[in-house]
Formats: C-alpha cells, sequence, structure tokens
C-alpha cells in the first residue's frame, strides 16, 4: 500500500498531541510502520499547532508533505489544512463557524478539488453526554470511517488513554462510536489509498520518540547522574530520565542554570560516576568553559546538543542542523573532543552509549548532537537490544600507581586514570596548566609538552572511529552526503528516485568530529557526483569535508527556514539538478 500522511491540526492547548498519539499507537498495534512528527509554537497555548502521522505497511523513516488527510480541530486547524492538505484530498472539518469566518472556502475547495467533511462535532457531543473536550475524540472517529479501520482498535486506544480516570470511558466511547456512525448528506468521501492489512507485519515494534531513546541508551550505558536546566527541544529527556530514575536507581535534579548543570555532571564523572546533561544551542555556549574544563583536567564528560534555529533564542520549538560549528569548535585553547549526530530511535539509543565509552577512553569531552525532528518525533521501530558493554577504562586495583602516570605523556596522549580515593596514588585535577601529576607548571617545555598531549589525542581517537556507511547501491554515480535527520528522508527517497531512472546512494555520518575521509575521497576519485544536504545556510558540515577530505560537492540543499528536509525536498532537487 502507498503510504497515507495525516495531519491533526488545531490551536496549541487543544490536544493535538494527544489525539496523534492515540491514532500513532493505534495503527502501531495494528502492525503499521508509523512516523510522527509535530509542529508547534513556543508558546504556552495558542498559535498553530498540528502534528502529521504517516503509516505504510511498509518501513518509512520520515516525513513527506504531501498529505492526504487533515484533521482540522478548530478555526485555526481549518486554516492551515486548507493550506497544506494535496490537491484532491480530504478535510474532515470540526470547526463548525466556518461558514461564518471563512467566506471563500468553497472557492478554495473547489480550486484545490478537495473533499472537505463538516462535522457537527458539539452537537455529536452533547448527544451523547459529553462536552466540547471530546470534540477531538468524535472526529478521530470519524477519520477512522473514512480511512476504513475498524473502531475496535481506536477504541482500545481510547480506553488506556484515559485509564486513569475510568469514569470518562464510558461517554469518551460514546462520543467516539457518535463520531464513526456520522453520515454526510453528500455521503462519505472517496479515500484513493487502499489501506490493505493482509500484507501487515505483527512483529513486536515499539512507538517511541528520539528524546526518550537517547534517556533508555543513556541508562544501558550506566548513566547514574543527570543534572539538567529545561531547554526545548532538549526538555523532554530531563522529563523521562525523571520519570525513570527511582526504578533505575538515578539521581535527576533540575538546577538554576546550564552552567550548574555541566559543572555537576563533569564533577560526577570526574568522582566515578556517568552523568549526563542536556541543553541547545544557547545553553551549550554557557557550558563551554567547563567543556575546556574536562580537557584539561582530562575527565570525559558528555552533553546533548539538542538543535533548533538560531541566533540568540531562535525557534525555541522548531527543528535546524546549525550548530555543527558550535560543538566542533567552541571552548577557549585547542584539545580533541569527540563530536557525534543522532538520526533516529535506534541511533540515539545505540550512540549515545558508544559515546561514553569513547569518552572515557580517551579522557575528553564528547557532544551528542540531536534535532528537534529527531527528538521530538516519533516513529515505530523494533525493540532495542542492548549489545554495546560498558568500558570505563579505569585503573582498579593497580597498587603500582604513582601520582605522575596520571597525566603522564605517552605516544597516544591518553594516561592512566582512576577515580579518587580508590588507590593512595593522589593526584591534583588542575585547570591551571600543570605536569603529569597535576602540579602547576607555567614553563615553556612542558606547556608545549602538555598541549601536544592533550590534541594527540584527536590522531587515537580518529583511527579508533569507524568510516560513514553508505545506503543504497554502492555503484550508483550520484551521492547524496548527510548527517542527523537528513538520513530519514534520503532513506525513503531512494526507491522513488530508482522508479524514475535515478540510482542514488547515501553517505551518512555518525562521528562528525574527527571526521574520517577515505570513503568520500574515494567516491570523488571515482567520479560520484557528491550532493551535499544540510538543515543550515552555510553547508557547515559540508565545508569541514571539503578542507578535510580535499573533494567538492557539486550541489547543496541547504534548507533553513525551520523545517525538516522531507522526502518531496530531496526527489525534487535530484531531479532538478541531475535529472534534468
Amino acid at each position: 500500500m502507498p503510504r497515507t500522511v495525516i495531519k491533526i491540526a488545531g490551536e496549541s492547548g487543544m490536544g493535538i498531541e494527544s489525539s496523534g498519539m492515540i491514532v500513532m499507537k493505534a495503527l502501531k498495534e495494528m502492525g503499521f510502520w508509523v512516523y510522527g512528527e509535530r509542529e508547534f509554537p513556543s508558546l504556552i497555548k495558542g498559535g498553530r499547532a498540528n502534528i502529521q502521522i504517516n503509516f505504510s505497511d511498509q518501513q518509512i523513516y520520515g516525513m513527506s508533505d504531501k498529505i492526504d488527510i487533515s484533521v482540522a480541530v478548530d478555526r485555526e486547524g481549518l486554516l492551515d489544512s486548507l493550506e497544506t492538505t494535496k490537491n484532491r484530498g480530504i478535510i474532515i472539518n470540526g470547526f463548525e463557524r466556518w461558514n461564518k469566518v471563512i467566506k471563500n472556502l468553497d472557492s478554495i475547495a473547489e480550486e484545490k478539488n478537495l473533499q472537505i467533511i463538516h462535522i457537527p462535532a458539539r452537537e455529536i457531543a452533547f448527544s451523547n453526554g459529553g462536552n466540547i473536550i471530546m470534540v477531538n475524540v468524535i472526529l478521530l472517529a470519524y477519520l477512522w470511517q473514512v480511512l476504513g479501520l475498524d473502531l475496535e482498535q481506536l477504541n482500545d486506544q481510547i480506553k488506556i488513554q484515559f485509564a486513569s480516570k475510568p469514569d470518562l470511558i464510558p461517554v469518551n466511547l460514546a462520543c467516539s462510536q457518535g463520531g464513526f456512525d456520522f453520515n454526510p448528506e453528500n455521503g462519505h468521501p472517496s479515500f484513493e489509498n487502499l489501506i490493505d492489512r493482509t500484507s501487515l507485519n505483527k512483529s513486536p515494534k515499539i512507538l517511541i520518540d528520539g528524546n526518550s531513546s537517547l534517556v533508555l541508551g543513556a541508562i544501558a550505558a550506566g548513566v547514574r547522574t543527570y543534572f539538567g536546566y529545561p531547554m526545548s527541544p532538549s526538555s523532554s529527556i530531563l522529563t523521562y530520565i525523571a520519570d525513570l530514575a527511582d526504578e533505575y536507581g538515578i539521581i535527576v535534579k533540575q538546577v538554576e542554570d546550564e552552567i550548574t548543570a555541566v559543572q555537576m555532571s563533569l564533577g560526577s564523572m570526574h568522582m566515578g560516576t556517568r552523568s549526563l546533561t542536556a541543553t541547545s544551542g544557547g545553553g551549550f555556549d554557557l557550558m563551554t568553559e567547563t567543556v575546556s574544563l574536562s580537557a584539561m583536567i582530562e575527565t570525559p564528560l558528555v552533553v546533548i546538543i539538542a538543535q533548533r534555529p538560531g541566533p540568540a533564542t531562535g525557534l525555541p520549538t522548531w527543528t535546524g542542523q546549525a550548530d555543527v560549528n558550535l560543538a566542533i569548535h567552541a571552548g577557549h585553547g585547542e584539545f580533541a573532543r569527540l563530536v557525534v549526530a543522532c538520526s533516529e530511535p535506534e541511533s540515539c539509543f545505540n550512540l549515545i552509549q558508544k559515546t561514553f565509552n569513547l569518552a572515557e577512553k580517551y579522557q575528553i569531552p564528547a557532544i551528542v548532537l540531536t534535532e528537534a525532528s529527531i527528538g521530538m518525533s516519533y516513529s515505530t521501530v523494533l525493540p532495542f537490544e542492548q549489545k554495546i558493554p560498558v568500558q570505563r577504562h579505569l585503573e582498579e586495583n593497580n597498587p603500582e600507581l604513582t601520582q605522575n602516570q596520571r597525566y603522564q605523556i605517552t605516544d597516544s596522549g591518553v594516561s592512566k586514570r582512576w577515580l579518587p580515593g580508590t588507590h593512595e596514588a593522589v593526584y591534583f585535577a588542575n585547570g591551571d596548566e600543570h605536569w603529569d601529576g597535576g602540579q602547576l607548571t607555567e614553563t615553556a617545555e612542558d606547556t608545549k609538552a602538555m598541549i601536544n598531549k592533550r590534541n594527540i589525542k584527536e590522531k587515537s581517537l580518529l583511527a579508533d572511529l569507524p568510516e560513514p556507511e553508505l545506503y543504497g547501491n554502492p555503484t550508483a554515480k550520484t551521492t547524496i552526503v548527510g548527517f542527523g535527520s537528513t538520513k530519514k528522508a534520503v532513506l525513503d527517497s531512494l526507491e522513488i528516485l530508482k522508479t524514475k531512472g535515478v540510482e542514488v546512494n547515501y553517505l551518512h555520518y555518525e562521528f562528525l568530529w574527527p571526521v574520517k575521509t577515505e570513503t568520500i575521497k574515494s567516491l570523488f576519485k571515482n567520479g560520484n557526483n557528491l550532493i551535499l544536504i544540510e538543515g543550515n545556510y552555510q553547508g557547515q558540515f559540508g565545508t569541514i569535508l571539503e578542507q578535510k577530505a580535499e573533494i567538492k560537492f557539486s550541489k547543496k540543499l541547504l534548507k533553513y527556514n525551520g523545517r525538516p528536509v522531507v522526502l518531496e525536498d530531496v526527489v525534487a532537487f535530484v531531479k532538478s539538478e541531475i535529472i534534468n
């Protein structure tokens, strides 16, 4: 069956997200592959909000902008739906004053050949013993009618949604039945997509967002303290890990600012407890002094940057990829660091574990980049499997340790590390320049030697990192290059492009710094047409690749309006730049 795209739209605060979760969970339980992404303003209430849900019997990775059916909860939702629903699409309208507010609705519908079904949702709610809050349930039930699906699947999720308020379940189910049974005067709309349930794979799936996946990965990595200050789009990391704190024995503290959060996290790591903090670009600005301190005292530190468009406050709830340079270059002085980028739930779960192991092995700061369109989007994935062992790289039960071994000069730049109090050997974790036991030094010879030591780790770390992964036909002569959420849109587009006679493969980077270049050099030397896709104005990571790999991108698709790259962006760009 083809991908089906639904949008539920309305004013922020009208239960848009909870309505979307009911739909996504019901579809997941039926065996569909689901992808859902929210759009909402940085307001407590008010402004347009929506959740877009893509589902299919085949695996899908990201979002399409071709909306088949819109569910308009109110006036804002109807206006949004009229703008974004595709030609010949369907709008289920629950805004009952439409004819008084939107005078030209009929002409808009005729121009786009839209099928608009006006549902007296309030009337149906009241007649079934409900109230205005239950309008959403009625609209979702009618959506189920249009899709040709069994109402029982939707009702099961409604029961779960209201499990903590059992008195509300009967009236919500009555409203659901009322919406499902509604029969428009002109008949039900004609939906062109055949929802084929015979080919559904009933293998167990979970529906999860990227931020929750990061939390589960961090717990699997042994994180037992979390210090944070709320800053979207990372805020749900704090709330989710707090929900799991008692179950896993985690200390979680919301502190007064980002400086305190990162200082406490570094202190926790110094004393031996794996710790995590997360923020956005503006919060990371405040953390950069501590990032440099982590490098100087050679104590591992892991920070998540949930990217959003900037600068300054920017667009707090929207998405972007403009913090690459910030992650790679922020902090005073010169030192080795690790920068990685998540792309989807599995990546979030696994990459955070790998990052902790590498940060501890090389005793360096590590930055994990994510994005609003990763952290706050929902995907169906197979259940996670914990396959990555926790590797602390600590000296244990070594009676031969001496103070000078803590920052001893080595070929790899990595010295022995042990936790305070675990051995008789004592060292100074000194933020000033120091010698091998942490003793203060300002001599030219010592200074040069220690700066060399801290920077040479980058060479050792680079040798430990994998090359980027190549997806698609390895012999294709057009290669798209990207990182983060770009992966979702490109993987969705590969088969579509193939049907148009264009073979394209995709080179995906998880490890951004230090950067591996052999694969992309080989593709460039073989004459591949390299296309860069990034969610920023400058093509930040592409510039780094051009410098480090001595390659040149022939074309660049740069999207920086706060919206994610979708599969239609990729297909249209390749068609215009390659096919034509």
